[in-house]
């Protein structure tokens, strides 16, 4: 079903919510929490990185930014901000943690961090390429040894760049694609052919791990893991994978492909966290976040259906007229969340794995 009221028990909940969000929002000040934030991801994080690629995933068109400032696009797969911009606040970043695209060795920003995220992007390289090109997780990579060669040189010193990077926060959300954009295209990649689910997610988590001791060696000392989301619930997944007789209900076998990686990755944050004492690994369980009983008693009304009616590849039509109620919404096209959206799911990360004792070295 499309839509559905709240009771004033619900009602309740909203207004308690609210009241942790504007609390979050008041304890944030000047200075930030982090010495710098560098993020890792896919469409989910993207704030342009995708805008000069050549590609069919990119959004640097309206409507897309329609709540953002003054209303423009910039690359961004949402009408405002993301769920990483918001943590960026909430953190005390007073400006927009930068996209690498739009960065240069004289950037005054430089210190504050940057944002490799690309629409499509996978931890193996070969996912989401029939849209065209992305940056995937070992290039993200790549880019950050960019970054630390070009801050090395800002500060005049290796040492004082490595102790730099040793007090930043590294957000790390990929993996989605794979699945979307790579498993359950078999007609495309071969993955979804040759490996059954538990041996695809192996594959991942293997590859993964090695990604994230590159970060390690490049000094990272702060690291959140985020697990992958109920991808099945996408108005995607349901368009194209429901029934007819069932046009509104999740496809529970994408979904049990990724908890299957998650299962993994809780493992892997487990061992890294053991076998690096001098660092911390966090996992932030995304899948738990989207229920969608909580999202309804939180004020959510239309759980299935894009704000924008979204065109063969999932994203608004350029120039298209989306809903006018927003914040009732959880998507914003087929696959992307909206900005109310990102809101709650920032705020409950912060919450629950942001307070300030715990993420910042003593």
């Amino acid at each position: 079903m499309e839509s559905t009221l709240f009771d004033h028990t619900k009602s309740g909940r909203l207004l308690a919510f609210m009241i942790v969000i504007i609390t979050i929002i008041s304890y944030v000040n000047a200075n930030p929490k982090v010495s710098c934030f560098f993020i890792f991801g896919d469409s989910l994080a993207d704030n342009g990185n995708n805008n000069n690629l050549n590609t069919l995933a990119k959004v640097n068109y309206k409507p897309y930014g329609i709540d953002f400032i003054d209303s423009q696009p910039t690359g961004r797969f949402t009408n405002g901000r993301t769920t990483v911009d918001i943590i960026g606040e909430f953190l005390g970043f007073e400006k927009l943690i930068p996209a690498f695209a739009s960065l240069d060795n004289n950037s005054f920003n430089l210190l504050s961090g940057a944002n490799y995220a690309s629409g499509g992007a996978g931890i193996l390289r070969q996912t989401g390429t029939h849209m065209g090109e992305n940056i995937c997780l070992k290039k993200q990579i790549k880019h950050h040894q960019i970054m630390v060669s070009r801050i090395s040189d800002k500060l005049g010193s290796k040492k004082l760049a490595q102790e730099l990077l040793n007090k930043c926060l590294y957000w790390v959300e990929i993996g989605n694609n794979d699945y979307i954009n790579n498993y359950f295209m078999p007609w495309i990649y071969s993955s979804g052919n040759l490996y059954t689910p538990q041996q695809f997610a192996l594959i991942l988590i293997h590859k993964y791990r090695l990604h994230i001791l590159e970060l390690y060696n490049l000094g990272a000392r702060m690291i959140t893991l985020v697990g992958l989301g109920q991808i099945g619930c996408t108005p995607n997944a349901i368009q194209i994978y429901g029934t007819n007789n069932d046009s509104s209900s999740c496809i529970s076998y994408m979904n049990d492909a990724v908890q299957l990686f998650n299962n993994k990755l809780t493992t892997l944050v487990d061992e890294l966290n053991s076998d690096f004492t001098d660092a911390k690994f966090i996992y932030v369980n995304s899948y738990e976040i989207g229920l969608s009983e909580d999202l309804i008693a939180l004020g959510f009304k239309v759980l299935n259906v894009g704000c924008c009616g979204g065109d063969e590849n999932g994203q608004c039509k350029p120039l298209e007229i989306p809903c006018e109620n927003r914040r009732d919404y959880v998507f914003w096209d087929s696959f992307h969340p909206t900005e109310a959206y990102n809101l709650i799911t920032a705020t409950k990360i912060y919450q629950a794995y942001y307070n300030i004792s715990y993420i910042v070295t003593q």
